[in-house]
């Protein structure tokens, strides 16, 4: 028969969350799985050792008063066992036993990374600009408005080059995360008549007014390079970031759906290129009469 204390300690340890346990003495007694992918050091380097300066702050033990407070949280910044720096929101548990008494203390955290991660769904889709539905009525607005001989426009189909490969070794959380960081910085790069949204799974569009298909493509250049500077880690990882870029400007006479086509398809020339690059569309050609 499995033992109470096994079966609480593999739940704990299959948390997303790292969770560290002190005893009365505030001697740490558990430390998760996540907490020892998050900072380098193991359950075996802690336990019944002195608590490392560099986790000083994580785990450090608040004043605790009688029928005060029971869980405090903030953003704490700790050391990695290799030496860079990390943030993490924490939160602070008085543990008691069924008369009340103090027992020891709880620690639970993760890093401030996860602060970005979208949920699924439409509402995530929303807290990334706009939604895929919303990109495509404006699509068809600036469509209308370009045909009856206003502003052209065009598009720029990006792509984060991690994305996959974030999604197959860490998981939908942390490629979510990323996606969020990513569009956060994008949106630092917008002129004030453009919109931003995901577009797709992992994908986003920008509709944008450059006058010229050069200028889109220049300004392409200036978002990749924003994308660039996103400083994304997760559990300690830090992931640098790039992206691929189609750049396609609207042709009078050209269908829409012929020039996300185009957009696209020069997304896909930059990613088989070897990402990183923003990629203008071929020529597009005006849809004759039939």
């Amino acid at each position: 028969m499995t033992d109470r204390t096994e079966l609480i300690e593999s739940t704990l340890d299959g948390l997303a969350e790292g969770v560290a346990i002190l005893g009365l003495e505030d001697e740490l007694v558990f430390w998760n799985r996540a907490a020892a992918s998050f900072t380098g050091f193991t359950g075996v380097e802690l336990l019944t050792r002195a608590i490392p300066r560099s986790l000083g702050s994580l785990l450090a033990v608040e004043s605790v008063q009688p029928g005060g407070e029971r869980e405090r949280g903030g953003l704490v910044h700790l050391r990695h066992k290799l030496g860079h720096e990390l943030q993490a929101m924490r939160r602070f548990l008085v543990l008691r036993d069924g008369l009340g008494e103090r027992i020891g203390s709880a620690v639970v955290f993760h890093p401030a990374e996860m602060l970005d991660a979208l949920p699924h769904g439409e509402a995530a889709n929303e807290a990334a600009g706009r939604s895929q539905a919303e990109l495509e009525e404006r699509l068809a607005g600036e469509f209308e408005d370009c045909a009856g001989g206003g502003m052209p426009f065009g598009v720029l189909w990006i792509a984060v080059d991690q994305a996959e490969r974030l999604h197959s070794t860490h998981g939908a959380g942390a490629c979510e995360a990323m996606l969020g960081k990513v569009v956060n910085m994008l949106a630092q790069g917008l002129r004030p008549t453009e919109e931003l949204g995901r577009w797709g799974r992992d994908e986003f569009l920008v509709i944008s007014h450059e006058r010229t298909a050069e200028m889109l493509a220049a300004h392409g250049q200036v978002l990749a390079g924003i994308a660039r500077t996103a400083d994304f880690r997760w559990w300690g990882d830090r992931v640098t970031l790039t992206v691929s870029v189609g750049a396609a400007q609207s042709v009078a006479g050209e269908s829409l759906r012929r020039l996300l086509e185009r957009a696209q398809e020069a997304m896909v020339m930059s990613i088989q290129a070897g990402g990183n690059r923003v990629t203008p569309a071929r020529e597009g050609q005006a849809c004759l009469p039939s």
